[in-house]
């Protein structure tokens, strides 16, 4: 009921994650952070939820989140692989570009994990594949989820390390064991590769761009190189989002973050790109002795930035709306940067890696076959 929803939230707290008991690919999920808003999305989501009870998760806002692709026979365990996604916890991992090996985690960390994985496909028994996801925060690793099956990475983590996982994978089923094998461990590997989805809001341009537990991809790419930057690049221009290497640049990001985008428009103003910004974002940046102009936001006034976007202004949108009523105000942002095919970047940690890429932008790309990687 609907009292006793609300009653959960209070004893939680928000902001939390609601969703129905049984859904694919994040179907009807949404991170809600008012009372007000849980209220309304038990009212939108009642088609979905009929006759089944609603879930109420707490949500780690701002976690690392890390997908594990392992194979088990009963006995061994093997780790495929261990990715990180780019975007932060809260983000369906179906969505979020992911980078392996993981690019930011203490030793500590990584062999919790290990251990975790390992524990969990012996006491489940699982003969072949099993995906976990797992969130990092103030030191602490929380298992989000356990999937004893494949998983929609194991393409990527096969073609990353050159193990067939798959392939394995169904050996164990028909009884081989793994100490039979010799399988390559996964974080031998000299190489970084990042899986990047492809979104489709150009064929959806009513569709909201803004990245949540319902997933919104219709396909992946991967990105292949000695560094992560360079990795981060080829995969972004390979789902068909060129990062420009100068122009202008607007960033408009909530509260929580602006502190944390300072480095990133700092790193932009010195590589060359005006900054322009929400009036409250510019004046931290001012602060912070980083050149800024403000310019509207959507309902402010005029011009506005989506103005400037539709006027050939703006080249690149940092924006990170916090709070529904937040997004819903940013909306226009979004569609005007998909009729100019704008990139659009909606959490720092993307930016992170945007500018990573960005200086390496006038790097002449080499092109390897996979193959070559394997060596």
């Amino acid at each position: 009921t609907l009292d006793e929803v609300l009653a959960v939230a209070e004893r939680i707290g928000f902001p939390l994650l609601a969703r129905p008991s049984y859904v694919l690919g994040g179907r009807a999920m949404e991170i809600v952070y008012s009372r007000e808003q849980l209220i309304d999305y038990i009212a939108r989501s009642a088609d979905v939820t009929e006759g089944h009870p609603i879930l109420i998760d707490e949500f780690l806002e701002d976690a690392f989140e890390f997908d594990v692709d392992a194979l088990c026979d009963g006995v061994t365990v093997h780790i495929g692989g261990i990715m990180q996604h780019i975007e932060e916890a809260g983000i369906h991992s179906g969505d979020s570009a992911c980078v392996l090996p993981p690019y930011r985690i203490t030793t500590e960390a990584m062999d919790e994990i290990v251990r975790i994985t390992k524990a969990l496909a012996l006491e489940l028994n699982v003969v072949g594949l099993i995906n976990l996801q797992f969130a990092y925060k103030d030191g602490q690793v929380y298992v989000l989820e356990v999937n004893p099956r494949a998983s929609r990475t194991v393409p990527f983590v096969s073609k990353a390390t050159n193990v067939p996982l798959a392939r394995i994978a169904t050996k164990l089923a028909n009884g081989v064991k793994l100490k039979d094998m010799d399988l390559k461990q996964w974080d031998k590997i000299d190489h970084i590769a990042v899986k990047e989805a492809v979104l489709p809001f150009n064929k959806f341009p009513s569709e909201s761009i803004f990245l949540s537990p319902e997933m919104k991809s219709t396909g992946e790419v991967m990105g292949i190189s000695d560094t992560f930057g360079q990795s981060f690049r080829r995969a972004s221009i390979s789902a068909g989002n060129i990062i420009p290497d100068s122009g202008t640049v607007f960033v408009s990001v909530n509260d929580a973050d602006k502190m944390d985008v300072i480095p990133i428009a700092r790193d932009l103003h010195e590589i060359g790109f005006k900054v322009v910004a929400t009036i409250g974002t510019t004046t931290e940046l001012r602060r912070n002795g980083i050149p800024s102009e403000s310019v509207y936001k959507v309902g402010e006034g005029r011009p506005n930035v989506v103005d400037g976007i539709k006027n050939d202004e703006i080249n690149l949108v940092i924006n990170t709306p916090l709070g529904a009523q937040s997004r819903y105000d940013e909306e226009a942002i979004g569609r005007a940067c998909i009729q100019k095919g704008i990139v659009a970047i909606t959490t720092l940690s993307g930016a992170e890696a945007a500018v990573r890429a960005i200086r390496l932008a006038n790097r002449k790309i080499t092109v390897k076959s996979i193959q070559e990687y394997h060596k």
